[in-house]
């Protein structure tokens, strides 16, 4: 009999801790959100998940990836929860969250899996939007719990600093807990009252999946799948509300082109340069039916208006067949019915793309000072000011965006154009 080299048998450290941060990426949320439920408790469940992926680091190097990580993870951080409320069981919030866990100091707990959790992340998401958390909170805490993006990213996505965003983040699980507020999804009467926020929490969520605020990774499809997976719930528990119907067409349009937008150098590819051949033509049929269903309620909205605009770009055949005037049109009864600098922003690149560049520019202009920290204002300038011939002012706008860019894919993406610029001084 052969005895096997080590080597070969042997876990790769490399292997495991893209392991772990796989199943941090991918099941983490959705632990959370149970233990939440089951526990009534978010920071126990959280700090059971964080203890959990850190036993993970240190076995998985050692004893190899489970088969089933998710299910380990689970289970893992529940026996973690499990531990903490036997050192806390004198408190009777303790012993009843172990009653929850239906677990028995005796009898080893079956194992928790996927197919146990039906919405959880829905009904924490509903929880984090309650009304009683300020606006900003329930967008940030949700990021955090459901998206499992780090402080960090929260903080990049808000333009706040880390230490500000970290206390807006205690402050909403703090206001949770003392409030008493249930962990679930609300009964019908009070799920328009909390829809917006929790429209807009999706729709966070989904962006930053789609262009990652920092890392190698361009793309996040884990948190597209996941944002794209709660708005399909929220358009079946709502379906006669056209912005749930607005916001799943605006994601499913969009993530419709995410196979064509890296290069093979792994820059980013503009769409102008991308073979809509390889766009996924399901999603876009689909967008552009829940598009049509939703106008069709004659209640507009933003997310109605921006699916609108990104059905457009779908439908049209090539770069040059795109129906510009109708998008800059649609982009006036956008900033008419919800008006923010980057509406304005997108707004002054649709009028470029009509051939009225100054005008374009002196709109990105007008909202320059609200967006000097956000690297796509200054990208958008650069462009503008390239076609303008007007190449030093492009290069110092390109160096602006290069100082507060955190994508990789992004920053080959500027640089390129940057040099280009560069070569026509």
């Amino acid at each position: 009999m052969s005895v096997p080299d080590p080597a070969a048998t042997s876990p790769s450290p490399s292997a495991a801790a893209a392991a772990v941060a796989r199943v941090f990426r991918d099941d983490a949320g959705r632990v959370v959100a149970t233990l939440a439920r089951l526990l009534g408790d978010i920071d126990l469940a959280e700090d059971a998940v964080q203890e959990a992926l850190a036993t993970a680091v240190e076995r998985w190097p050692r004893d190899g990836t489970p088969d089933r990580p998710g299910a380990w993870l689970m289970t893992t951080a529940r026996n973690k929860a499990l531990d903490h409320l036997r050192r806390e069981r004198t408190r009777a919030t303790a012993r009843e969250a172990a009653v929850r866990l239906h677990i028995d100091d005796e009898v080893d707990p079956p194992l928790l899996d996927s197919t146990d959790v039906g919405d959880d992340r829905l009904a924490l998401l509903f929880t984090c939007c309650h009304p009683a958390l300020a606006p900003e909170a329930r967008v940030a805490l949700t990021l955090r719990l459901i998206g499992g993006l780090s402080t960090p990213e929260i903080a990049r996505a808000f333009l706040v600093s880390e230490a500000t965003m970290a206390q807006r983040l205690v402050r909403a699980k703090r206001k949770i807990r003392g409030a008493g507020i249930p962990i679930r999804v609300p009964p019908p009467p009070l799920l328009r009252e909390r829809l917006p926020s929790v429209l807009a929490v999706i729709y966070l969520v989904f962006n930053e999946g789609y262009l990652a605020a920092a890392g190698a990774d361009m793309v996040r499809h884990s948190l597209c799948d996941e944002a794209i997976r709660l708005a399909r719930v929220a358009a079946t528990l709502m379906p006669d509300e056209p912005e749930t119907l607005g916001l799943l067409a605006l994601l499913l349009l969009t993530h419709s082109r995410r196979s064509e937008r890296q290069s093979g150098d792994g820059s980013l590819r503009r769409l102008a340069e991308q073979d809509r051949s390889r766009w996924d033509h399901t999603a876009i049929a689909q967008g552009v039916q829940l598009v049509e269903r939703a106008l069709e309620i004659r209640r507009p909205g933003r997310y109605q208006l921006e699916a609108a605009i990104a059905a457009v770009h779908c439908e049209a055949g090539t770069a040059a067949a795109t129906d510009w005037a109708q998008i800059a049109a649609l982009y006036v009864t956008l900033r008419r019915l919800a008006p923010s600098p980057i509406t304005a922003l997108n707004h002054a690149v649709a009028i470029a793309e009509t051939g009225r560049v100054d005008e374009a520019l002196a709109l990105a202009d007008d909202v320059s000072e609200s967006l000097d920290d956000y690297h796509l204002l200054h990208v958008t300038r650069a462009e503008l000011l390239v076609r303008l011939a007007r190449t030093g002012e492009a290069v110092a706008a390109y160096d602006r965006a290069l100082a507060l860019v955190g994508n990789d894919a992004e920053r080959t993406h500027i640089e390129r154009r940057r040099a280009e610029a560069a070569r026509a001084m």
